[in-house]
């Protein structure tokens, strides 16, 4: 499913007309498409209080819309209108001669009318701006009023189910960033695709649970678009194949070089992130001294042991055995846990950067970055077969910008630098993005905040090493990746909430995601014949 700019969605709102799609048709069709999931999301529609709040252009118009069909479906619908609509206005007699009460703000002293309707009802609908907001608009006035009663209301009846048409008002659909009268929603209905915005960091906590309308719109029209959002048919679609009369070489062998004296578990938890989505062998190279603690816990891996500098902590001397090895594998993950000390630094150097560097797939995580970070353009010596899975303080330190700034502009980071460094890059966070070198970009439809705990990261390097090995390419290896850790996180929160989760309640659930990936796609199938 393509991701859209405000003026890629303009675009292609102008071909529609051309073809036969004019504006009052997507209008009557994004209302309708609202209404349905309002229904959806409140349940037993006839027992809901529903308040719209109605601005200007097309997102008002859309919201008078949805408030006809939810008072056709058996709701108590109130029409609070914060601007003048135009006399003709189609949608305005069709609210009207329904008998919705529909209140004008030039009619409401003080805002006294909105008040008591908020104290009353069940669910909010902002549908005063939409996309018409942003960068180039403050938010004042009496629509500042407006927003800002209704995120008192919000603070003092959490029951109160607040709704944003298409993007919350107030809120840039392009960058994410928002004006401070823009509400936190419960839910964003976003019509026809979804929005760059709604994506980034800021964006993410005031739009809610996304949801992307289909509003009639030939998906072709966006062919050309270069952002995806990672949809599970798309997953299910790419998983690799695994034929009946496979030996363990069928489904690739993944070398991971992991862990130190510190950071032990995190050896235990690639490994089997690269296990647990079908990888045929998984050797860990990790410190001699670990072998012992690690071998208790990891049995179905096999065991290359490293020469030290110092008590679980690898030599630089090291390198050479991993050169040797490199020919028996399909994938290096190098990175998670190894320890950023001199010695180890200079193992990373060997390994990746040396005259003898890896010239296989590679996934690069953790303090392997930390660790390239330091060294001036080492992307121009990395193997260009390479994905580098960087959270937002690692690729601050790649791309020698701040935190903040990664964060403000994560898609576009993200696609600058896998273009200048030449990898497949891996943002994590909410919203994980996946950028390539060509420009192409996925973006995972999922936030939790349960990921974000020590470990998870380590698990997911395991999972896009074990899928790569598996023959897929660094795209979809990464994006497939992405999306089945975030799944499985998915399935774990439904289970015992996001407080607590911990990196090793993923692994068993890979699996079970895979099997109802795959499930889903053969009943497609079936339903298609």
């Amino acid at each position: 499913m393509k991701v859209v700019t405000v003026e890629e969605m303009g675009q292609i709102e102008e071909v529609c007309a051309k073809i036969g799609l004019p504006s009052d048709i997507l209008m009557e069709n994004a209302g309708k498409a609202v209404a349905e999931q309002v229904r959806l999301r409140l349940g037993a529609i006839d027992q809901q209080h529903v308040l719209v709040m109605v601005g200007p252009g097309n997102n008002g118009g859309d919201g008078l819309v949805a408030a006809r069909y939810l008072h056709d479906w058996g709701a108590k619908v109130s029409v609070y209108l914060l601007t003048q609509r135009p006399d003709n206005d189609p949608n305005l007699k069709l609210v009207r001669v329904r008998d919705i009460p529909c209140m004008d703000v030039t009619e409401d002293e003080n805002l006294g009318k909105l008040s008591e309707l908020l104290s009353s009802c069940s669910a909010v609908i902002d549908s005063i701006f939409g996309t018409g907001t942003g960068q180039n608009r403050h938010l004042e006035g009496i629509f500042q009023q407006a927003l800002g009663m209704v995120s008192d209301i919000q603070s003092n009846r959490p029951e109160l189910h607040t709704f944003a048409l298409d993007v919350p008002s107030g809120f840039d659909a392009d960058s994410g960033s928002a004006d401070p009268a823009c509400l936190y929603v419960d839910d964003t209905i976003t019509l026809g695709f979804p929005k760059l915005g709604l994506f980034n960091a800021s964006g993410a906590e005031r739009a809610g649970q996304i949801t992307v309308a289909d509003i009639g719109i030939p998906s072709y029209l966006a062919e050309q678009i270069s952002v995806e959002l990672i949809t599970d048919d798309w997953v299910a679609s790419n998983l690799p194949e695994r034929p009946f009369l496979a030996n363990k070489g069928t489904f690739g062998r993944v070398l991971v070089v992991s862990g130190s004296n510190q950071y032990i578990g995190a050896a235990y938890l690639a490994c089997m992130g690269a296990i647990r989505v079908g990888a045929g062998l998984v050797t860990l190279a990790t410190p001699n001294r670990l072998k012992p603690v690690l071998a208790t816990k990891l049995t179905e891996t096999t065991y290359l042991p490293l020469t030290e500098a110092k008590p679980g902590i690898v030599s630089p001397g090291a390198a050479k055995q991993i050169q040797q090895e490199l020919g028996n594998y399909d994938v290096l993950q190098i990175g998670c846990g190894v320890g950023q000390s001199r010695p180890v630094a200079n193992f990373i150097k060997n390994v990746l950067l040396g005259p003898k560097r890896a010239q296989l797939p590679l996934v690069v995580d953790a303090d392997a970055l930390n660790i390239l970070a330091t060294i001036p353009n080492w992307w121009q010596k990395l193997h260009d077969d390479a994905i580098l899975t960087p959270h937002p303080g690692e690729m601050s330190r790649l791309a020698g910008i701040s935190a903040n700034e990664v964060q403000s502009n994560r898609t576009g980071i993200a696609r600058r630098m896998a273009g200048e460094w030449g990898k497949t890059v891996v943002l994590k966070g909410a919203y994980s993005v996946i950028a390539t070198p060509d420009g192409e970009c996925h973006i995972s439809p999922m936030a939790n905040p349960g990921l974000a705990s020590a470990g998870t990261g380590d698990v997911l390097a395991g999972v896009i090493a074990g899928l790569r090995a598996q023959g897929l390419a660094a795209a979809e290896a990464a994006a497939c990746g992405v999306y089945l850790h975030a799944e499985a996180g998915e399935v774990i929160r439904a289970d015992i909430g996001d407080a607590g989760m911990i990196a090793s309640d993923l692994l068993p659930v890979l699996p079970m995601v895979i099997q109802e990936l795959k499930e889903g796609l053969e009943s497609s199938y079936i339903e298609g014949e």
